[in-house]
């Protein structure tokens, strides 16, 4: 069963790598025309150069969603190539790993910036354009926007920031016909985590997690699609998703102990055991 996606124009931010991606070109793929916004242009470039090689159709914009003119110009590139926007996928996202004990503030503003602020910047300038196609507006949370996610408070507080910002746009587009949707994926094997920032906002540089037993984010691609062409609200990917909507109506301190747990068994874990 195909994604729905053919013929539509999709937006797609912190496109270089990871998700993003694999959203791209299997999008692109699947006969979407994608547009791709993030900051590293050589990796844009081979991204756009591939899916053109294989018969996509794609562009890009150096675009860090930070900046609020360069989310303008991707959004602008994407209505002068292609005549609009179907899909605006916010997928640009920064991790951390410390206790906030011992973390420097300026992390907490920078998880802020980019998860949160990104996605207001580049929803700001989609909206017109998304309300006139009646698409899809879509932002990759996380487990971490369900339930506060120890040793990574910035990063919990950004995507529940988001998660409040696209709720509330859904309800003041009820009658407009956009379609707005939190996408929560598990674990995935992407860069997120190599670039999370520490204590100090360094970056971590490795994972503590095997990523081999983690979601490929091919496999995210494709769930996110599926939930486009259903328009859900909310699309929860793996068991940590499904299972922590759950429990947390349930038994809230249930969630608090196992989230201790999980993340206290992390190779150089910040939480004691």
């Amino acid at each position: 069963m195909g994604m729905g996606l053919k013929g539509k124009t999709v937006v797609i931010t912190g496109a270089s790598s990871g998700i993003g991606a694999a959203m791209a070109e299997v999008y692109a793929a699947d006969g979407a025309k994608v547009v791709l916004g993030a900051r590293q242009e050589d990796k844009l470039r081979e991204i756009v150069g591939r899916i053109r090689a294989n018969g996509g159709e794609a562009v890009y914009a150096v675009t860090d969603v930070v900046n609020a003119d360069d989310c303008r110009h991707l959004i602008e590139t994407a209505v002068e190539s292609f005549g609009g926007i179907d899909v605006l996928i916010c997928n640009a996202g920064l991790s951390m790993r410390a206790l906030f004990d011992d973390c420097d503030l300026s992390v907490l503003h920078r998880l802020m910036d980019v998860n949160f602020w990104g996605t207001v910047n580049c929803t700001k300038y989609a909206l017109p354009y998304l309300q006139r196609s009646k698409g899809s507006l879509v932002g990759i949370s996380s487990v971490a926007g369900l339930h506060g996610l120890p040793g990574r408070t910035g990063y919990s507080a950004s995507k529940y920031a988001m998660t409040g910002f696209l709720e509330t746009i859904r309800v003041e587009n009820l009658k407009k016909g956009l379609h707005v949707m939190v996408a929560c994926p598990g674990f995935t094997a992407s860069n997120v985590r190599f670039s999370a920032l520490t204590a100090d906002g360094t970056t971590q540089g490795a994972t503590p997690r095997n990523e081999g037993k983690m979601m490929t984010p091919e496999q995210v691609a494709r769930i996110v699609a599926r939930g486009i062409r259903r328009r859900k609200r909310l699309c929860l990917m793996e068991w940590e998703g499904r299972g922590t909507h759950i429990l947390k109506k349930i038994c809230p301190s249930l969630v608090d102990k196992l989230f201790y747990a999980v993340m206290a068994k992390e190779p150089d874990s910040p939480l004691k055991r």
